[in-house]
């Protein structure tokens, strides 16, 4: 979750977009790599407050004694990438061939899981599917392995030497002490963010202590593994914070007449000339939505409580929709009916890990070639296209850069 997150007012990050940056090496013997000036002197002092706090020396030692801080936080927190996404190419990129198929497969190995979660907590699995998706690849250990970097070095980084929050990155790096402490993961299990937001739902430390609870019942709160705490606590969170409502659709892409503002039943919709753009009844006339049209001439929608709920885990509208769409889409729905302006559908797997090999070829890094589409893939497109001058350079890998590809240009 946001670094900026209190237990007041937890929603979702925006800060760690740059999750995929490089990995730094963990524990390092100190005659290996000098530590930068003023570090050693700063680690004596906070182990000093990390130890009042009740961190046992043990877990110090472990995941601090020898810790070297990743200085490339900095680049990170001075160059997050901008990528000015339609929102067509926001939900082409999230809701991926990728995540659909492999979104299947996540259901498909964890059925009685999302089951009991749906029984206790009322979450459509749908939902939670997208979440995990979008957050971790479905806690895939390569994208750790790979795209992620050691939680302690990137936060004793931002701890001795971020200038304008350090009090805060001191309390998260002792939360993730504090986590090591309790048995629940381990130092060299411990990859996320540069930020240190980690584990199959990418929360901050902090988040993990106060919102994950013990779900599978092994006495302690895992990030990392078995997806239940995780899950469970997500879909707790949903409830408690969003007000998820057991057993309503988060809402409905419609057509029909302008509709006006406010929050009306579907019936009372339905009356004023909207109906569901697949031809279907609402299945909940009574439930509540309101009315949405993200672009003049895109698809329009009804939204319901859900969908807000949603909301509450990442602020951001387009978000949101991509995730309710991508649970849709791992159940099996189909995609938008009215098209947005000016878009393209959507690369297949195939497609994607196509032009993420020609790209490689072309001298372009896009961090393999596995029909992900992370930061890396997105920089060698915008690199292709401001070189060969392919219109926007905005890194969005469609339809015209694979033609282009394909064209050997």
């Amino acid at each position: 979750m946001e670094p900026s997150d209190s237990l007041q007012g937890l929603t979702r990050r925006a800060l760690l977009r740059s999750a995929t940056a490089g990995v730094a090496v963990l524990t390092l013997p100190l005659a290996a790599h000098a530590a930068p000036p003023g570090f050693d002197a700063w680690r004596d002092g906070f182990r000093a407050r990390a130890l009042a706090k009740g961190i046992s020396e043990a877990t110090w030692n472990r995941a601090m004694a020898r810790v070297e801080p990743d200085m490339s936080v900095f680049k990170e927190i001075r160059n997050q990438p901008e990528f000015n996404e339609q929102i067509w190419q926001y939900i082409n990129r999230r809701v991926s061939d990728w995540r659909i198929i492999n979104g299947k497969e996540a259901l498909k190995n964890n059925e009685r899981l999302f089951a009991r979660i749906e029984k206790d907590f009322g979450v459509e699995r749908g939902t939670l599917l997208a979440l995990w998706g979008v957050e971790s690849a479905f806690g895939d250990p390569l994208v750790q392995q790979n795209h992620m970097r050691p939680v302690f070095p990137s936060l004793a980084a931002l701890a001795w030497n971020e200038p304008r929050r350090k009090a805060y990155w001191e309390s998260e790096l002792i939360n993730a002490l504090k986590i090591v402490d309790r048995g629940w993961s381990t130092p060299e299990e411990m990859h996320g963010s540069w930020a240190g937001a980690m584990g199959h739902t990418q929360w901050m430390p902090e988040v993990w202590l106060n919102v994950g609870f013990d779900y599978d019942g092994d006495g302690k709160i895992s990030p990392f593994g078995k997806p239940d705490d995780a899950l469970g606590s997500t879909a707790r969170f949903l409830v408690n914070r969003g007000k998820y409502h057991r057993g309503e659709h988060w809402g409905y892409e419609v057509r029909g007449s302008d509709a006006a503002s406010g929050n009306r039943s579907y019936a009372a919709w339905q009356a004023a000339g909207l109906a569901r753009a697949d031809g279907e009844a609402f299945p909940q006339p009574n439930a509540t939505a309101q009315f949405w049209s993200p672009v003049p001439g895109g698809p329009a929608f009804l939204l319901g409580p859900n969908f807000y709920a949603v909301k509450s885990y990442n602020p951001a509208m387009n978000y949101a929709l991509a995730i309710c769409h991508l649970g849709d889409r791992i159940l099996g729905g189909g995609p938008f009916i009215q098209p947005f302006p000016g878009s393209e559908r959507a690369l297949t797997l195939a497609e994607v890990q196509e032009m993420q090999t020609r790209l490689t070829k072309a001298g372009f890094d896009t961090g393999g070639t596995d029909g992900r589409v992370g930061n890396d893939t997105m920089k060698a497109i915008r690199d292709y296209q401001a070189k060969t001058g392919l219109q926007p350079a905005d890194g969005y890998g469609g339809l015209k850069v694979l033609a282009r590809l394909r064209q050997g240009g």
